[in-house]
C-alpha cells in the first residue's frame, strides 16, 4: 500500500497524528529530538522532522476523506494533478535513517578553515567535505 501526504495546521502534526490514529487512519509522523533552550532551562523535545506534513495510508483509496474528520488537517499533497504517494520503501528509508541519527551521538564540532572531516552515511552521495570560509 501506498502512503499519501497530508499538510496540517503549522504545529499540529503530532496532534493530528494522534486523532487520525484514533479514528482508525494508519498514520506516521517522523519526529526527532531537538534540545530547545529557555532563558532557565534546556529541554529536549520531539519535533516533527518535515513541518505541517504526515502520512496517512488507507486500505482503500476511497477511505482518503476520513482525514477531514481532524480539525487540524488541511489538505492532500498533489503532484501532477493526482495526491502525492510515497511507497513504503521510501517510508522504511527515512525510518531507518531516524534510526540510524537517534543511536549516533550528535555534537557540534568546531572547525578550522580547510580541515577534512570524512562522512561514513551510505545515505549521502558527499564523503568527504572541506571546511572553507564563507
Amino acid at each position: 500500500m501506498d502512503w499519501y501526504i497530508i499538510s496540517t495546521k503549522a504545529k499540529w502534526e503530532k496532534k493530528v497524528a494522534q486523532e487520525l490514529n484514533n479514528l482508525g487512519v494508519h498514520c506516521y509522523c517522523p519526529l526527532i529530538t531537538q534540545v530547545r533552550q529557555w532563558s532557565d532551562r534546556k529541554k529536549k523535545t520531539a519535533v516533527p522532522l518535515f513541518n505541517c506534513c504526515i502520512f496517512v495510508q488507507f486500505p482503500k483509496e476511497t477511505d482518503r476523506n476520513i482525514v477531514f474528520e481532524s480539525s487540524g488537517v488541511v489538505r492532500f499533497l498533489f503532484w501532477l494533478g493526482r495526491p502525492a504517494k510515497l511507497h513504503n520503501d521510501e517510508i522504511n528509508l527515512i525510518k531507518e535513517w531516524l534510526n540510524d541519527i537517534q543511536d549516533k551521538d550528535a555534537r557540534s564540532t568546531q572547525f578550522q578553515i580547510g580541515d577534512r572531516k570524512k562522512l561514513d552515511s551510505d545515505l549521502c552521495k558527499i564523503k568527504e567535505l572541506i571546511s572553507t570560509k564563507d
